[in-house]
């Protein structure tokens, strides 16, 4: 039941990740990009996790903070892009 779950969401993340990129081409959005980097780093993370990959902790919290600050660089813009309407 759990690796359903799993793969699922890893599924779900990656479809977010290529509709990241389409925002970043389709609409022009750079904002896009932040997406597809953060959801790329989730659906690596996670099929690591369910097949038992073994990463190095230190490239873990790496790719994580990379994650972090994409997604915050997203809402920043989001949110300068909603102000100037």
């Amino acid at each position: 039941m759990i690796e359903s779950l799993q793969s699922i969401s890893i599924a779900i993340e990656l479809i977010i990740a290529i509709l990241g990129l389409s925002i970043l081409f389709k609409k022009k959005k750079i904002y896009g990009l932040g997406i597809f980097i953060t959801f790329v780093i989730y659906v690596f993370y996670d099929y690591a996790k369910l097949n038992s990959i073994n990463i190095n902790t230190n490239l873990l919290s790496f790719l994580f903070f990379i994650a972090s600050l994409s997604m915050f660089l997203v809402v920043i813009k989001l949110w300068k892009e909603k102000s100037k309407k």
